[in-house]
Formats: structure tokens, sequence, C-alpha cells
């Protein structure tokens, strides 16, 4: 029956965060939860009574995940910034690419460690230079966020051992070495595509402002672009923050990748040690020590009661971006409970498509409907899998195609959209100006890239 139908929920969903968002303007965290309760209330599966309740337990699985990374990043960023760590990255990259090239810059740094670490870590690290790199230039704003997103969120999507692309090699039984190369082919030139080729006819026709985010405000970051090289802590003592937590959790993954290698046991001492280091809470939180320590000793001449406020601000501003980024995945929880994913995916795979464009088409509207990245190539590799033995070349092509279609039109019911809005300072449409247009920008000439790629060298 059509009441009965998983799209009843996705329309009440839709219909209601955008009345609720755009049209009133209500807060973030207030529409998107309003939204979520909507959702539970026209969904069979669930009774009225239990909705609240179905709502609150969505909302506090994302908070496990999410709570101590997000508050730890708020105080890195906050530090980053107000001890001029930042500016110290930014200069010390600045006279590596010069101005005029200077998102080439994060665009790599965003590529390279967005393979051991997620992509919500990899922004929250890496936001705080673009924001420097602003208030030091005045200009390329929307472009430093169109790559930032580029780069992390390529190889987020597409290169093992990232979660994510690990278990859609297994899944459709692609070798692992393949996928690697691959996947880092791939990514690479439509990072540029979108990072800088989109980003920057995008800064040609908008220009961002730099508002207040992370507890940093603009004129607090152009006081310190304004400062002799002398006045900054070291380039090595500035980086130690985002170079530890992104060592802590590579040496996590590579652990990982040497157990499933069968060279070190399962059970063992580097597995124990590593999955204690490698925890994004245990990393963050280690970061975290680091800025503040190079705040304290940069701003603060031993004045305790002003390092306590300061970074009291930071955990502030980091609860208001945990709770809109919760509830977005709140809301994208309630969807995949209506089975919306799985309606969608069924019907998809009824309409007859070519494997290639159907293992794509079957993950980006997972992805659009659902909102998580991740569960849309799972689920796409997952139904897949056992046609993949009729596809006429090697399966990483459609590892690769599922792969981009994941990454496509992430709105309000992702997670990574909120991160992006408010770690960087930018509002609802520049999100969608920038990474969400980054995103599908991406996915399209994925697909199209991986198409040909399967044509001339099928690798069967």
């Amino acid at each position: 029956m059509v009441l009965e139908s998983p799209i009843i929920p996705f329309l009440v969903g839709l219909v209601s965060v955008v009345a609720l968002l755009v049209w009133l303007k209500l807060p973030a965290f207030v529409g998107l939860v309003i939204a979520a309760m909507a959702i539970g209330l026209t969904t069979p599966e669930l009774g009225t009574g239990e909705v609240p309740a179905q709502v609150a337990e969505e909302f506090g699985g994302v908070m496990v995940d999410i709570g101590i990374p997000i508050l730890m990043a708020a105080i890195i960023g906050k530090a980053l910034m107000d001890s001029g760590a930042a500016d110290r990255i930014v200069r010390g990259f600045l006279s590596i690419t010069g101005e005029d090239r200077s998102e080439y810059a994060l665009l790599g740094s965003s590529y390279v460690l967005s393979v051991p670490v997620f992509f919500d870590n990899v922004f929250y690290l890496l936001a705080p230079l673009g924001r420097s790199m602003k208030a030091r230039t005045g200009v390329k704003f929307s472009l430093y966020i169109s790559v930032l997103a580029s780069g992390a969120l390529a190889t987020h999507m597409l290169v093992p051992p990232t979660p994510g692309p690990l278990a859609m090699a297994a899944e459709l039984d692609v070798d692992l070495g393949l996928a690697i190369v691959v996947g880092a082919a791939v990514a690479l030139p439509t990072s540029l595509l979108a990072g800088i080729g989109y980003g920057r006819f995008l800064n040609k026709r908008e220009e961002f402002p730099l508002r207040e985010a992370m507890g940093s405000s603009p004129e607090d970051l152009k006081e310190k672009t304004e400062r002799p090289i002398s006045e900054l802590p070291g380039l090595l003592e500035s980086s130690l923050p985002i170079a530890v937590p992104v060592a802590l959790i590579a040496s996590s993954t590579i652990a990982g990748f040497l157990v499933d290698a069968g060279t070190i046991p399962e059970e063992g001492g580097i597995v124990v040690a590593t999955s204690f280091l490698g925890d994004p809470n245990f990393a963050l939180t280690v970061a975290a020590l680091l800025a503040a320590f190079t705040l304290y000793r940069m701003e603060m001449s031993g004045n305790r009661d002003l390092f306590n406020d300061e970074i009291t601000d930071a955990i502030k501003s980091g609860g208001n971006i945990i709770a809109i980024t919760a509830a977005g995945a709140t809301f994208g929880g309630m969807l995949a409970i209506a089975g919306v994913g799985d309606w969608i995916a069924g019907g998809l795979q009824e309409l007859g498509l070519g494997l290639l464009f159907a293992g794509w088409a079957i993950a980006a509207v997972i992805r659009v409907a659902q909102g998580s990245g991740t569960v849309a190539i799972l689920t796409g590799a997952a139904i897949m899998a056992p046609l993949a033995g009729d596809f006429g070349a090697n399966p990483v092509y459609l590892m690769m195609a599922i792969g981009f279609g994941g990454m496509i039109a992430p709105w309000y019911n992702d997670s990574g959209f909120w991160v992006v809005s408010e770690v960087a300072g930018i509002t609802q449409m520049e999100t969608f100006k920038t990474y969400s247009a980054v995103c599908t920008v991406m996915s399209i000439s994925g697909l199209v890239l991986v198409w040909v790629l399967q044509l001339l060298v099928p690798m069967t």
C-alpha cells in the first residue's frame, strides 16, 4: 500500500525540514529534531509513543561518536587561532606555494590526511588554516572551503584503508592494492576539478565573509596575521596539534591493515596499543592539550583564569556544533529506520540500468535520501556484489562508481553538511554552494571518468 511506503516518511521529512529551516528559519537544531519526529510519526514500524524516545536514542548514538572529538576540535581550533599557530602554519605553506597558489597546499593536505583520518576530523583540523589564510590574504575563502572539502572527501570515499572503501573492496572482492592505486588515481583529478576548478569558478562570482566560528572572531584573526613571525610559535610546535592526531589515528588504521594481511596477530600488543592511541577521542584530546599549551605559553602569561575562560568559550562553541551535527545525523537516522534507503535501492535495481550506472545510482539516491555517504556506498556494494561477476571489466571500477555515487548532493540530513557550515563559519546557502556543489561535481565527473577508464583499460 502507498500509505505504508517509505516514500511517505521521506516526503514528510523533506517538506518539514525545508519548511522549518528555509521558510520559518528556525535554529537548525530545533528544526532538525522536529523534522526527525515528523518522520517517526509517519513510520509504520514505530508506534506514536515510541517516536520521541527513538529520536533521542538516535541523537545519543551520534553524540557517542562525535561528542568528545568535536569538543576537543573546538579547543584545537581556538588555540591554533588565538596562539598564532594557525597563521604560522599558513606562512609556512605560503613560503612554498606563494599566495597565488595557496589553495594547492590545502588541497594536498586534506587529500593525504583523509586516507587515515575521517572527513570530519580532517575538516576540524584544517578549517582553522583556511580561515587564517582568508584573514591573511583577504580573498579566496570560498575556494579554500571547496578545496578542503574536495580533497578530504575524495580519499575518504574511494581509497582504502579508510573503512568505507575497505569494506567495499571486501564486499566486491577487489584486490586491496589495486583498490588503493585506482582509488587514489581517480580521486586526484576529480578533487582538482571540483576543488580547484569549481572553487575558482565560485570564487570569481562570490567571496564569503569571515565570521566568528570556533570561538575566534575575524578581528582576532586579522590581528594575528599582522604580527612579525618572531612573535609567533615555531613551525614544529604549531604543527604538532595537527600532525600528532593524524599519526595516532593512522597508526590504528595501519595496524588493522597489517592484521588483515596476516603480518601481526589480531590480539597482539601492537593492536591493543594502537586501538587506544588511535581512537579519535584520545588522539584529539592529546592534540587539544598540545594546542592549549601553546596558547597558554604564547598568550596567557601565567594567567590561568584567563586561560580557563578561553578554553570554556571554545567548549561552548563546540557544544553548539555538536548539537547541530547530531541533530542532522538523527534526521538521517530516522529516514533509515523508515526504510527509505532499502526501498529506493530495490526500486533502482529493478530499472535494468547497466551495472556501472546502477551501482552509482543506487549509492547516489541513498545518499540523498538518507544522508550518510558511508551507508550509501556499503548498501550499494552489498546490492551489486552478487552481480559483479557479470560486469565486463575489473570490479574495482564498479567499486569506484559506487564510491562516487555516495558523494553526491549532501544536504540537511548529512552530518558533514553541518560540520562544514559550523566549523567554517558559513551560512547554510554558502554550504550548499561549496560543500554540496563540490561533492556533486566530483560525483558526476567521477562517474564519467570511471566509465571511460573501464572502456579503455578494462583489466579483465
